[in-house]
């Protein structure tokens, strides 16, 4: 075993095109450290429909230029199969660490293989990338970045001509491609011939942006924006300065792109501890901000947070989700509404009510985005689309303009975004929703969870009966098969997934509480029984699945 794996390591040194990780693995080599050497050669990072995402470093079990090489003639290959020869494919790229040798890899990869190149000028946000797509009429696109993930971490997202992210089967094909990539010297990698683009896809997509804004709106909201050491910054200016909103208060400390985010342990909004440089910049801004508006670092979702009683209070995506939809409806759009399993029931209630259509997808925007007739879809991980037609993914950008005019339009009116999250519970009860959340450190403790879950499914939460329980392996009729479970109860609704991007067990809970009237006492009494529920949910799934 140590022979063969020191061997194996030899052989991937050999090929290695990085000088930083040749030395890396020669040191471990050296060392003969065969225990990280086993971890990083135990097999190779799997290609999903999130395409790639892994920690940095050495080996076939890391991100790095020879994992991506091959990721990139694996595409090109299967993009040949498809009769796409000499058709374009547009790569973008974030700022993190080794992102912009990623992207200039696969464009070598996509010209030598006889397919056309395009890369975006400089670290952009992935929805520039995902309109990009569309726009040039290109057959494929890869976005470099791993999102929100740690700062060690890198990815590889691919979207096909459509412009929305691949789903099976074409996940599988591209995976067969990817492991039918011979040796590293048989790919060929020409040091030019692809295109740089200038700014003119930038300028394109900010175009775009005027039409998620309702013609004469008023744009007065006040924010304060932090971009949480992303690309987000300047595309959220010039959208911002476009519409004729005021110009946003920065956040200093994280408005410039640096891949090692310094102010946060996590750069996701959610994560607690995030968004404090945000809120006590909003503290110390006068005149007093409306909104504290976050994107995560490739700018593809957006956090949203609000003055509540003298301080600041984050929305919960799922609250995001429906203001926007409400919004929406008032300005009266036509088409559907979608959103994914684990997101809250409110915004089917919503479109129901104003006779839309609504779908439930699985998880993910590959999913949301391919809705017939999509108009409007979110997620509660804090994504949302609001322009299907410019941009077939999430956008943090252009949710941000569209939060922002809705906080206009109620402040003219005297309201706030939490007056009218109260008026939609007066209207169609009270829907509260909460995270369960295990990050583990050994991925048995998620697949011991869900066996224990399987075998023995809980009969009652919160002392509220289950009254159907689905295995999502099987697909619905209305779903193909995922690894879920989904519990049905009296009033409320649970699902619980592995996360497809992280080492985490996710449970997503939702109660519904009617509320007897229009007064606060209602509400508040409404609130207490909703947060009562969610925490006693919480415990008892807990353990159940003995986490």
């Amino acid at each position: 075993m140590h022979d063969d794996l020191i061997a194996r390591a030899k052989t991937w040194l050999a090929e290695d095109p990085d000088a930083e990780t040749r030395e890396e693995l020669a040191k471990l080599i050296d060392a003969e450290a065969t225990d990280e050497l086993a971890d990083r050669f135990s097999g190779t990072l799997q290609f999903g429909t999130a395409g790639l995402r892994g920690e940095l470093g050495a080996g076939p079990m890391r991100m790095n230029r020879s994992v991506v090489i091959r990721a990139a003639a694996g595409l090109a290959a299967y993009l040949k199969g498809q009769g796409k020869d000499g058709g374009l494919v547009v790569v973008g790229y974030d700022a993190r660490y080794k992102s912009a040798d990623f992207a200039r890899d696969t464009a070598a990869v996509m010209t030598g293989a006889g397919l056309r190149a395009a890369v975006l000028p400089y670290p952009l946000p992935t929805p520039v990338l995902a309109f990009a797509i569309r726009h040039l009429g290109a057959v494929a696109g890869v976005e470099v970045t791993a999102s929100h993930n740690p700062p060690r971490d890198n990815g590889y997202k691919v979207y096909l001509g459509d412009g929305s992210q691949i789903v099976p089967p074409a996940d599988a094909e591209i995976a067969a491609e990817i492991a039918a990539v011979g040796a590293l010297a048989d790919v060929p990698r020409p040091e030019s011939g692809w295109q740089t683009l200038g700014d003119e896809v930038l300028t394109a997509y900010l175009e775009r942006t005027d039409a998620v804004l309702a013609a004469g709106s008023p744009r007065t909201a006040r924010a304060v924006y932090t971009a949480m050491h992303g690309v987000g910054k300047d595309t959220v200016l010039a959208a911002f300065a476009r519409a004729g909103f005021p110009e946003p208060v920065l956040v200093a400390e994280q408005a410039e792109p640096d891949p090692a985010f310094p102010t946060v342990a996590f750069p996701n909004p959610e994560e607690p501890g995030a968004m404090d440089l945000a809120f006590a910049t909003a503290r110390r801004t006068s005149p007093a901000p409306d909104l504290v508006i976050a994107n995560d670092p490739d700018a593809d979702r957006c956090a949203v947070a609000v003055p509540d009683g003298g301080d600041w209070r984050m929305l919960r995506g799922d609250e995001v989700g429906a203001l926007l939809a409400a919004h929406l409806v008032r300005r009266g759009v036509t088409g559907t509404f979608a959103e994914s399993i684990v997101s809250s029931s409110l915004l089917g209630r919503i479109a129901e009510a104003a006779g839309l259509g609504y779908e439930e997808t699985l998880t993910g925007f590959k999913w949301i985005a391919r809705v017939e007739g999509l108009r409007y879809g979110y997620e509660e991980a804090l994504g949302y689309c609001v322009d299907p037609e410019g941009v077939r993914d999430k956008d943090g950008i252009t949710a941000a303009l569209l939060v922002a005019e809705l906080a206009s339009e109620l402040k003219e009116q005297g309201r706030t975004l939490l007056d009218l999250l109260d008026e939609l519970a007066v209207e169609h009860g009270l829907h509260a929703t909460d995270q369960l959340s295990v990050r583990v450190e050994d991925l048995s403790l998620i697949a011991n969870a869900m066996r224990r879950l399987r075998e023995q499914p809980p009969v009652a939460l919160a002392g509220l009966p289950v009254t159907r329980a689905e295995d999502l392996t099987q697909g619905t009729d209305a779903l193909p098969p995922t690894d879920g479970l989904r519990y049905t109860l009296d009033g409320a609704r649970v699902i619980v997934r592995p996360s497809g991007t992280e080492p985490k067990l996710k449970c997503y809970l939702e109660v519904v509480v009617p509320v007897a009237g229009p007064d606060s006492a209602s509400l508040d009494a409404a609130r207490a029984t909703a947060s009562d529920r969610l925490a006693a949910i919480k415990r008892d799934l807990a353990a159940a699945a003995g986490i």
